[in-house]
């Protein structure tokens, strides 16, 4: 079954060129096509989605009001923000809302459906540069003490590794565990920290690492 998209952007010229690039891979069918955030919300409720492309900047409801009305409604989303550099500050409050990573509206068409695909199996799709300032603006922050939550060693290695991107089966294969072991780790953590997904995992580390 082919990976369903939804693509949310007030320019036209944008939606459509990305609906042509996603309509040449077989294992991308792009099942709406909206303006804002609340028409794709609205869309959510009417087809199944796996992954949305969310611009940040759109009118009546921007992408960060989107991310987490969708995410809230429907937490199996996975929800890639349409982004350029100069919005950092943008995509941090989107990950927060719960955003699994954003996309570069200057990503060349050939590397588009590659991190569709990296999303849908649950990859974090954060480019290093925002890693770095991400640490930073957390920094500012209240922070918690990582002892305060009674994490393993082997949770905090697994917490590590998620918030450097790494998929379940890149982390079972550097700790030489079964992926469905990691998924079930991951479950344990999620419940310790009340965390929604592992992209809030991610940012909860970088937030609170000594």
């Amino acid at each position: 079954m082919p990976i369903r998209v939804a693509i949310a952007d007030d320019d036209a010229l944008i939606r459509d060129s990305l609906k042509m690039i996603l309509d040449l891979d077989e294992d991308i069918q792009v099942v709406g096509v909206c303006s804002n955030g609340d028409d794709v919300y609205k869309l959510c409720m009417e087809v199944t989605v796996d992954v949305i492309l969310m611009d940040i900047r759109m009118p009546v409801c921007d992408g960060i009001v989107g991310t987490k009305k969708i995410k809230q409604a429907f937490p199996h989303i996975h929800i890639l923000i349409l982004t350029t550099f100069q919005d950092d500050d943008y995509i941090f409050q989107a990950l927060k809302n719960g955003a699994n990573g954003y996309l570069l509206k200057n990503t060349p068409s050939t590397k588009i459906g590659e991190q569709i695909k990296l999303a849908y199996t649950g990859t974090m799709l954060i480019h290093p540069d925002i890693t770095d300032k991400l640490s930073g603006m957390l920094r500012k922050e209240e922070r918690k003490d990582l002892s305060d939550y009674m994490l393993t060693p082997r949770e905090i290695e697994i917490i590590e590794h998620i918030s450097e991107g790494y998929s379940n089966k890149e982390i079972a294969n550097k700790l030489y565990l079964g992926e469905s072991t990691v998924k079930n780790y991951i479950s344990g953590i999620l419940n310790k920290l009340e965390l929604r997904d592992r992209t809030q995992i991610a940012i909860f580390y970088l937030k609170n690492r000594t």
